[in-house]
């Protein structure tokens, strides 16, 4: 499996109409450090645990004048999933969950963009997790996109929701306990890479 493919939601760029966001087949990748994927599961009916991954990598290609050309994925490493309660964190490494040794990476590949308003689009793809691939759609909101006044790069943001059953991946431990629908909340950045 691939570490690297290409980012989970800039591709919508294209859909949603930006005059000076691109050109035909611009090259990004995703920043980083203004990325975040977080997860929501049902405690108990207590509470939502909160949770996220602190190594998501991605690029993508944007085709602006057929979007339908544009190509998108993602990778996430499981070992560095993160709740900030350390005994759980290993419990959701472990064999229960993602089990991150045998399965290091969940990835994300598009196989196709709708518009769906001015500002927004649903992505549709594969995901591939703990083994098992399923289709997911993301809800995609287009943020801003324009250079950045500190680093001077072409930055574009993105929102995205989509929403899970783990079961339909295998991962079944303490269910109907813990959540098994899970809800997924993306904040992200991409940077252009310029032809040299």
């Amino acid at each position: 499996m691939k570490k690297i493919a290409y980012a989970l939601v800039i591709v919508a760029t294209g859909v949603l109409g930006l005059a000076s966001a691109a050109t035909a087949a611009d090259k990004y990748v995703m920043d980083a450090d203004h990325t975040n994927v977080l997860f929501f599961v049902n405690h108990l009916g207590f509470s939502t645990v909160i949770g996220r991954f602190g190594d998501v990598q991605g690029s993508f290609v944007f085709d602006q004048d057929d979007v339908s050309k544009s190509s998108i994925a993602v990778a996430i490493k499981t070992a560095s999933v993160d709740t900030d309660v350390a005994v759980l964190d290993d419990n959701l490494r472990g064999t229960d969950f993602f089990d991150a040794e045998k399965f290091p990476d969940i990835t994300f590949t598009s196989s196709g963009i709708n518009k769906t308003g001015e500002k927004t689009a649903e992505i549709t793809g594969e995901l591939d997790m703990h083994g098992v691939t399923k289709p997911v759609t993301l809800n995609v909101t287009f943020n801003r996109a324009g250079e950045n006044p500190n680093t001077k790069k072409h930055v574009a943001g993105f929102s995205a929701t989509a929403n899970l059953v783990r079961s339909d991946f295998g991962i079944k431990a303490y269910v109907p306990y813990v959540g098994d629908d899970i809800k997924i909340v993306i904040e992200m950045e991409g940077l252009r890479v310029d032809a040299e």
